[in-house]
């Protein structure tokens, strides 16, 4: 099968999940199929390389220079950054498609609305059937959704052969603001290969935990933003030191909170390791494993990757639960972790600490985690379906 790929983040470029599923999809995809990929750039001309057997093809970075006069009204309030951003979107959209169109696929995919409008047009001109990816929705990322976003979402909708989304609870998120149409649910996924706790001795993560002085730790991985939950999860901290006694946090990530996130730690004196950094994945994997709980907070997370990662090295985790929450459909509440009000740091500190005071409990879990990573959320399985569904609409 010829399969065109849309997507606005791909290595080396990472904003978040997205580019995690498109590494990781995109070359298993490619093992068996004809794959061309369709990304931004960051050069002034066309470049072109492979990702394991998939080609990519990068637009060229253009810098326009004549908005806002072409740019929707609405958008022309999101500021320089946020109008220079749209601009470039769409130059990399209209180049994208048009070098789609040199060759006809049998399917095309494009993920979020970032990429929805070169889809459409590629569609529309090569009559090959589109498939729209939703890996969030404008209306649950943000408090006061952008009007043109939300319509290039819906158009992507109407215009797709299929729908397909990460999780149930975002199924249900996108038939409330959009469509009654029927939405395919496709987990994301982790490969359990890598994330695998006996590829490292008990050394190694000795080794990387002296860093945090013999205390229990309670990691935090993720981008530093509000709907992630961590300052939740900071202000859970007083109560999980009295109930446990000598804990660390480590948050590792970027994001607008940072700032914030020091000052509240600091007001509430609380032990706070920061890592403002994105690290590779033997880091992160090295965390996962010398941590003793791993809490996601999050207020929304149509999936949530990071809980995969860890669940996969045996980790319990404590997660957000409430609205749109895949978490909730990861982890089993009580069996591999808990659900939690994110809310609600009291909520936090109760499941947290139940974690941290029983060493038994915890390695429990975390093979329950592992278990039913291995038999529901793996990239090869995430595979599997996502070409069961381009089959059925190919040409």
């Amino acid at each position: 099968m010829k399969i065109h790929i849309f997507v606005d983040e791909f290595p080396p470029f990472f904003r978040g999940g997205l580019g995690t599923y498109a590494m990781e999809v995109s070359k298993r995809l490619a093992e068996k199929n004809d794959v061309s990929i369709f990304t931004r750039g960051s050069d002034v001309d066309f470049k072109y390389d492979f990702w394991f057997k998939a080609k990519v093809f990068r637009s060229p970075n253009i810098k326009p220079d004549c908005y806002p006069s072409f740019l929707p009204q609405h958008v022309r309030g999101w500021g320089d950054d946020g109008r220079r951003f749209y601009a470039e979107t769409l130059f990399y959209n209209i180049l994208s498609a048009y070098r789609s169109l040199e060759d006809k696929p049998d399917v095309i995919a494009a993920h979020d609305w970032l990429a929805f409008p070169a889809a459409i047009i590629a569609s529309s001109n090569n009559k090959s059937p589109f498939v729209a990816h939703f890996h969030s929705t404008e209306y649950g990322r943000i408090i006061n959704p952008s009007p043109v976003v939300c319509e290039i979402e819906r158009e992507g909708i109407n215009k797709a052969e299929k729908v397909v989304t990460v999780s149930y609870a975002m199924k249900e998120e996108i038939k409330t603001f959009y469509s009654n149409e029927d939405v395919e649910v496709v987990y994301n996924g982790v490969d359990t290969n890598r994330y695998n706790p006996k590829n490292f001795s008990g050394e190694d993560i000795e080794s990387f935990r002296r860093k945090f002085n013999g205390e229990k730790v309670v990691l935090f991985l993720g981008r530093l933003t509000w709907v992630k939950g961590v300052d939740s999860l900071v202000r859970a901290m007083p109560e999980i030191e009295k109930a446990c006694g000598n804990v660390k946090l480590v948050i590792v990530g970027r994001g607008e909170m940072e700032d914030y996130l020091k000052k509240l730690s600091s007001e509430l004196g609380v032990n706070v390791t920061f890592r403002f950094e994105y690290i590779s994945e033997r880091e992160r994997i090295l965390h996962y494993l010398s941590s003793d709980v791993v809490v996601l907070p999050s207020r929304y997370e149509p999936f949530g990757i990071v809980c995969t990662e860890a669940m996969a090295l045996e980790k319990p985790v404590v997660v957000g639960a409430k609205g749109t929450s895949g978490l909730r459909e990861q982890v089993v509440s009580g069996e591999t972790g808990y659900h939690i009000d994110p809310d609600n740091p009291h909520d936090i500190a109760v499941y947290t600490s139940i974690l941290l005071n029983d060493d038994g409990l915890r390695r429990k879990m975390g093979r329950k985690a592992r278990k039913r990573v291995l038999k529901n959320f793996t990239w090869d399985k995430c595979v599997e379906r996502t070409l069961d569904i381009y089959s059925s609409v190919g040409c």
